[in-house]
C-alpha cells in the first residue's frame, strides 16, 4: 500500500501546472515594472460545435486575432498590482499585453522561420540574448528601449529592410506568455532571467538587428511578405 500511494504522489508532484495569466501579468507589472494590459482576446465563432474561435472586436477581418489592445486602449498599460489584479480578475483567460517604448522593453519581430535562423546565428556568435516570445507564425527579440531616431539611423544603413521585419517601440505593443492569439498560443522560446534589479536583462538593439535583417532576408519569399 504504502508503495501504491508513494507512487501516486509522485505522480502528482511531478506535475509542473502551468502559471495562470493573472500571476503571470502581475509579475511583468511589479516584478519586472513593466506596463501591460489586457488583450482583446478570443470569441467563439459558431462553427464546428463552437471550436472556431475569432477575435472578440468587432472588426471580423482582424489580422491580430485576439492578439491587440481593444478596451482598455493601449494607453491604459500599468503596473499597478491593483488594476492588474481588477482586469484579470474579471477577464482570467485574457492575453497578457505588454506597452513597449519608454522605460519598457522595445521589441524586434519577425516570421517564425526566420527567427529561428537568427536565433542560431546569434548563438553561434556568443551572442548573449535576452527573452524572446514565440507564437506559431512570429517570434519578437526584447530589446533595451530605443528611440525612433537611434533605429533610423541604424536602418539607414542596410541596403534593404524586409517588410517582414517589425519593430515595437513607442505606441507598440507584444502579446506575452501564457496568452492564447488566433494564431495559436504564445510562449518564451527564451525565457526572461531576472537580475539583481529584478526586470530581466536586455540586449541593445544594434547588437541584433544585423542577424533579423539577414535572416528576414534570407527567409522564403525574400523576407517582403508581412505575416502576422
Amino acid at each position: 500500500m504504502r508503495e501504491i500511494l508513494g507512487r501516486r504522489r509522485r505522480l502528482r508532484f511531478g506535475r509542473k501546472k502551468r502559471p495562470s495569466h493573472l500571476d503571470a501579468a502581475l509579475l511583468c507589472a511589479t516584478g519586472w515594472h513593466w506596463p501591460v494590459l489586457p488583450g482583446v482576446g478570443l470569441k467563439a465563432t459558431g462553427g464546428r460545435g463552437d471550436r472556431e474561435r475569432g477575435c472578440a472586436c468587432p472588426d471580423p477581418e482582424c489580422v491580430v486575432p485576439g492578439a491587440h489592445p481593444f478596451d482598455p486602449g493601449l494607453l491604459a498599460a500599468s503596473t499597478d498590482p491593483r488594476m492588474v489584479r481588477w482586469w484579470w480578475t474579471n477577464r482570467p483567460d485574457a492575453p497578457i499585453v505588454l506597452a513597449t517604448g519608454g522605460r519598457a522593453p522595445c521589441a524586434v519581430s519577425l516570421p517564425a522561420v526566420a527567427g529561428a535562423r537568427a536565433l542560431a546565428v546569434l548563438d553561434r556568435n556568443g551572442m548573449r540574448l535576452g527573452p524572446v516570445v514565440a507564437t506559431p507564425t512570429r517570434w519578437s527579440l526584447l530589446v533595451a528601449p530605443y528611440s525612433l531616431e537611434r533605429l533610423g539611423e541604424l536602418l539607414y544603413v542596410k541596403d534593404s529592410v524586409p517588410s517582414s521585419l517589425r519593430f515595437h517601440g513607442d505606441g507598440g505593443y507584444v502579446v506575452l506568455p501564457p496568452s492564447e492569439t488566433g494564431t495559436g498560443r504564445v510562449r518564451w522560446e527564451r525565457a526572461p532571467l531576472s537580475t539583481p534589479g529584478g526586470a530581466p536583462w536586455l540586449p541593445d538593439v544594434e547588437t541584433v538587428v544585423d542577424a533579423l535583417v539577414e535572416a528576414s532576408t534570407g527567409a522564403p519569399g525574400g523576407g517582403s511578405r508581412l505575416r502576422y
